[in-house]
């Protein structure tokens, strides 16, 4: 199955090969990031949802299910 793989790569096109290499460097920058992050950032950012943050001077523009 590789050799069939190896034998069509020269027909790729280059801006494919762009494409995997840049979704592949964001992805293993994104994995390594996430996985060097520590733990009570990361719970802040879990629960930031949850939070309730509207402010109390910005009441009268939330109209929100009113």
């Amino acid at each position: 199955m590789f050799k069939y793989i190896l034998e069509g790569a020269g027909n790729i096109n280059w801006m494919a090969i762009a494409a995997l290499l840049t979704f592949m460097v964001i992805f293993i920058t994104s994995a390594v990031m996430a996985f060097r992050s520590k733990a009570g950032y990361l719970d802040k950012m879990a629960h930031m949802p949850l939070e309730d943050s509207t402010h109390p001077l910005n009441v009268e523009n939330d109209r929100h299910e009113k």
